[in-house]
């Protein structure tokens, strides 16, 4: 099994900075600068506080010459036969004490790579380095005309492709895909929407000049209109932007992630990450609208303090930010004290959940209550999908094969202020943890879903845990929600447990207040098994473009006790109401009309 963080011993007195010009390295030469990243970043291992300076200016990595590595990845891992050796911009594995000073440096990636990955590493910092594709795995297209016989696209220069036979094929260094999942953009509204490509795939084609295409088919169930961006790509996981891996106390600073493929910025199990002035977005000479295949930042299994500050994301397939640990289903106990536990989702799977000391709580995945307690005495990883943990002492009748297992231990608290997410199509923020959790002076922009979901599961994503403790303050919600009318709602509290277990609730102490909530729709909020809800003190807007279902209750309970609603202000031409469903009346203080089914 893998060390945390690395050796912290190894050290040598001799001259900590190092110039990645000395090994090679030459700004705007377009050459290969793989083979001197990896020399210097060498040169660096066993120098007390060391730097590696790089040129400004661009340079350039390929995979011939580069970092190659075996790595799995939370949610980024497909289940199949094909090769995980990812190919790696910077490697730092092992390490302590290192900065890479960026000086404002474009690296531009070719082929699929990962731009950074910290293994084992800790005392990182990251600053002043943007980071990009030459051929993003993303394709762009305007439509320039569109009718129910036939359309034509505008293709981004960036975007590379080939016309034989009548068909269509997107391409890039070292791979291609007929396979793509559309999302479309709307410059005029900056919303997204899920769209196909499939009519396009299955016209006849041909290209009228260089980045022109025209279409000759059945385009008469289009969701698209003349300019609208069509972003598309292959959906399959086999990267991710960058990778922070039993890794503690990083920090980003200025960095610039232009385009992503995969999942984006995955921490695992990695102890206090700091994100500022952090940006995922397109470089803005580019003209291209998407930068990220998935996720920006998602963080699987962490601990310690994760802090989100002053950072922007715009472009994305996914999600801005994700924090979750890992449910692990039992599927065979073999003694006392001895349990073979399952990575569930096909997607998340071959590292180590567990290690030695952990502290576990076993969960019922129908009702995700909590029904026994341990600590880890011993873990391995037998094979890519399962692991054997030893508890610290017999649980007699409480453990069975069926329940999942989470790690008590990795869990971390969560800071995320000062904030922007926009142009995305689906949610804001996806936050399930233990610790204590607050999100404060954010804008959320037209996100697709819930600006800011609250879930827990152990039977679909198996992404844990309960929250005890979130505070949701003085942020920015505009037009949140439009992709899920009538399910609209713009914070959204839905753990899903399928039973329910008399007095238990899932989520405890949530506050929201003093926030600004611009809404095209009725609903603002809807929570489930949550005990102790405040929402207090914000203030609800009426938005430019309405969506006409304004007679559906601002607020949904189901299921919760111990809410107070009260103090909101609302322009908003309709009542403003609270509706319940399994809630008691007497469970709710609020000083809106309440409505029942």
């Amino acid at each position: 099994m893998l060390a945390l963080y690395g050796n912290a011993d190894a050290a040598v007195p001799d001259s900590p900075v190092v110039y990645l010009a000395d090994y090679g390295a030459r700004s705007n030469s377009f050459e290969n600068a793989s083979p001197a990243v990896v020399k210097a970043l060498e040169a660096c291992r066993g120098k007390r506080q060391p730097t590696l300076v790089l040129p400004g200016g661009r340079i350039d990595l390929w995979p011939d010459g580069a970092f190659k590595k075996e790595l799995y990845i939370s949610n980024d891992t497909e289940s199949d036969s094909a090769s995980k050796v990812k190919n790696i911009g910077f490697l730092l594995d092992s390490m302590e004490g290192l900065t890479i000073e960026g000086h404002n440096t474009l690296v531009v990636l070719h082929g699929k790579m990962i731009s950074f990955a910290l293994i084992n590493s800790r005392k990182i910092t990251l600053r002043n380095i943007a980071f990009d594709y030459e051929r993003p795995t993303m394709s762009e297209a305007t439509v320039a005309s569109v009718s129910d016989s036939a359309a034509v696209l505008a293709v981004h220069p960036d975007s590379r492709y080939q016309v034989r036979n009548g068909q269509v094929t997107f391409y890039g260094e070292g791979w291609k895909s007929n396979r793509l999942h559309a999302i479309r953009f709307n410059p005029a509204t900056s919303f997204m929407h899920y769209s196909s490509f499939q009519p396009f795939l299955k016209a006849g084609a041909s290209e009228l000049a260089p980045f022109q295409l025209a279409f000759a088919g059945d385009f008469s169930k289009r969701d698209f209109s003349k300019g609208d961006i069509l972003t598309f790509r292959d959906p399959y996981r086999d990267n991710s932007g960058g990778f922070i891996w039993l890794s503690k106390n990083i920090r980003l600073e200025g960095v610039q992630m232009h385009y992503m493929h995969g999942l984006g910025i995955v921490s695992q199990f990695s102890e206090n990450i700091s994100f500022r002035r952090v940006s995922v977005k397109p470089r803005e000479t580019s003209g291209r609208v998407i930068a990220a295949f998935a996720d920006a930042f998602h963080f699987s299994g962490c601990k310690g303090t994760i802090v989100i500050d002053s950072c922007e994301t715009s472009g994305l397939h996914d999600d801005p930010v994700n924090v979750h640990g890992t449910h692990l289903k039992i599927t065979e106990q073999t003694d006392d004290t001895h349990v073979k536990l399952q990575f569930m989702h096909h997607q998340t799977y071959g590292f180590p959940a567990f290690f030695s000391g952990d502290s576990v709580a076993l969960i019922d995945p129908e009702t995700l209550q909590e029904v026994g307690y341990a600590r880890v005495r011993n873990a391995t990883l037998v094979n890519k999908k399962e692991m054997v943990v030893e508890m610290d002492r017999p649980i007699p009748g409480t453990i069975r094969p069926g329940l999942c297992m989470e790690n008590l231990t990795w869990t971390p608290s969560v800071e995320i202020r000062n904030s922007l997410f926009e142009r995305t199509n689906t949610r804001g923020m996806l936050i399930t943890t233990r610790k204590k959790v607050v999100i404060e002076h954010n804008v959320f922009k037209r996100t697709g879903m819930h600006a800011i979901l609250i879930a827990d599961d152990a039977a679909s994503w198996y992404e844990s845990g309960p929250v005890r403790d979130v505070t949701i303050r003085n942020n920015t919600f505009e037009s949140c929600g439009y992709n899920q009318a009538p399910g609209s709602y713009v914070i959204a509290i839905l753990p899903e447990n399928h039973k329910k277990v008399p007095g238990y609730y899932v989520h405890r102490n949530i506050s929201i207040t003093g926030n600004v909530f611009t809404i095209f729709d009725a609903p603002v909020l809807i929570a489930k098994s949550v005990d102790g809800l405040m929402v207090h003190s914000n203030t609800i807007k009426k938005a430019d473009r309405l969506n006409g279902l304004q007679k559906r209750p601002a607020f949904e309970l189901r299921d919760c006790r111990n809410i107070s609603i009260k103090k909101n202000t609302t322009d908003v031409p309709w009542p403003v109401r609270v509706h319940l469903a399994n809630t008691d009346r007497s469970a709710v203080q609020t000083d809106l009309n309440i409505v029942t089914p």
